[in-house]
């Protein structure tokens, strides 16, 4: 996606974005263990993760899907597949953890425009595909997302 999305109507199905990277951090981990309250041993002690099938501490799963869900942001408002018509988060299907992300991980959100509908005469669902990946290709997160957005009016 390369030109400005203003409103719905801007998008076509297959339209597909790459964003940014990032890498994630033992400090993103900390901190995130200490927003959310989630001390889990598997994310937060080096001896109890290294006895685990993955050898070492991960992030969490919650914080994989948070820090990649916004590098698309990155891009600036026109860039990103949020249109200036924005209006809410509709809602989130068929997330799922296929990977772990390890303190190091480089992650980036790989974005594809799957369905486009018609909610009236001035707004629709934007429906995209994100497929979170680390510097290996591999997907860590998948998840469909739906964009609740004006369309033109007249």
């Amino acid at each position: 996606m390369t030109k400005e999305h203003l409103y719905l109507d801007d998008y076509t199905v297959g339209e597909v974005m790459a964003s940014p990277a990032r890498t994630v951090t033992e400090a993103d981990i900390v901190n995130f263990a200490a927003f959310t309250g989630d001390w889990h041993p598997l994310h937060t002690d080096v001896e109890y993760a290294a006895g685990t099938p993955f050898k070492g501490r991960i992030a969490h799963g919650m914080l994989t899907l948070s820090i990649g869900m916004a590098l698309p942001f990155r891009l600036g408002p026109y860039s990103s597949y949020l249109p200036k018509s924005f209006i809410a988060f509709y809602g989130m299907e068929e997330v799922r953890f296929t990977a772990p992300t390890k303190i190091g991980d480089t992650i980036h959100c790989e974005v594809e425009v799957i369905d486009i509908t018609d909610k009236g005469n001035d707004k629709g669902i934007l429906t995209v595909r994100n497929l979170i990946k680390n510097q290996r290709g591999e997907t860590v997160v998948s998840f469909v997302m739906k964009l609740f957005c004006g369309k033109r009016v007249g």
